[in-house]
């Protein structure tokens, strides 16, 4: 199969997941969880997996020579790609940070909190995908990405249905 044609299957995969994950979620009929009990819980996930990454880059830069004082990692080094990761990381927590909240508001915090544990499953994926495996780093960016996005959209349809 061609890198593109994996990348896309990642990709479909992590459609899949979302879906799952915020469906089953609604499906279970929960009781209501109020968002400010909720969303700390929600965003430990985050801070926890950027935390490891900071810790990582860290710990790579003070045992290399060339990077203990702040030099730019080689391209496609080790150090380079967890960079990429954890830059990815904050933008995708960004947007948690902004649009989770009206998802727990209108859904309730049982699907902010699985969005949360959601997020750190499909970062390690994205981690390990981008040492390893194109298709793993598809599905794990994807994993990340698109469940936000259908929560907030299936928020938004109970909001003005």
């Amino acid at each position: 199969m061609q890198k593109r044609a994996q990348i896309a299957l990642g990709m479909a995969v992590g459609a899949v997941w979302a879906l799952g994950l915020v469906g089953l979620v609604q499906a279970a009929n929960w009781p209501f969880l109020p968002p400010p009990i909720a969303l700390p819980g929600a965003f430990l996930g985050p801070g926890l997996v950027i935390a490891a990454l900071i810790a990582r880059l860290a710990q790579r830069r003070f045992f290399d020579d060339q990077l203990i004082d702040g030099d730019a990692p080689p391209p496609g080094s080790p150090t380079d790609i967890d960079q990429r990761v954890l830059m990815n990381t904050l933008e995708q927590a960004a947007l948690a940070l902004l649009l989770w909240p009206l998802v727990a508001f209108v859904l309730g915090g049982a699907v902010v909190l699985a969005l949360g544990g959601g997020f750190v499953l499909a970062r390690l994926a994205f981690w390990l995908g981008y040492h390893l495996s194109p298709p793993l780093r598809a599905f794990g960016a994807a994993a990340t990405f698109y469940p936000t996005l259908v929560a907030v959209f299936w928020a938004g349809l109970v909001w003005f249905l």
